[in-house]
């Protein structure tokens, strides 16, 4: 959960710059296009990056698939969801424990900063307990989003 804001901005820049490799790699080919697999300088082949963008994103959809089930099925998962989002999901970092306490309040949950930690552990718990379920084999559907076709 800690990388999850961090992955979440980088898949997003990636693919801005993704696009911009495509263009000036296969600029570079004017007469006859790029081999698949081709590595031009040393460089790593645009085909690389976008199989590892492709299943980071896929990664980020199973995720964002818990946290949704969690927090629409869970009997405190909007709770929990909400500690969640202020302390790994939202899009702006809060400065510390203090700050997350704060931006509960504005959604009508006060609790104490020990109270917090406590349920912040046990939302990741949940969280975690939903991610591998995943992967189990009565979830085999799931776990081929992590595969490209």
């Amino acid at each position: 959960m800690n990388k999850y804001r961090d992955i979440s901005w980088i898949l997003e820049v990636s693919a801005l710059n993704l696009q911009k490799e495509f263009k000036a790699t296969y600029e570079l080919f004017t007469d006859s296009p790029p081999v698949a697999g081709e590595i031009k300088d040393g460089g790593n082949p645009p085909e690389n990056y976008t199989y590892a963008l492709e299943c980071s994103k896929k990664m980020m959809r199973i995720t964002d698939t818990a946290i949704n089930l969690m927090r629409r099925k869970h009997k405190k998962g909007e709770f929990y969801y909400w500690i969640l989002y202020y302390a790994y999901l939202s899009p702006q970092q809060c400065e510390n424990a203090g700050a997350i306490l704060q931006s509960l309040e504005t959604k009508g949950i006060s609790i104490s900063l020990r109270t917090y930690y406590v349920h912040r552990d046990e939302a990741i718990e949940i969280l975690s307990s939903i991610l591998w379920g995943y992967t189990s084999q009565d979830c085999e559907k799931i776990t081929k989003l992590l595969t490209l076709d």
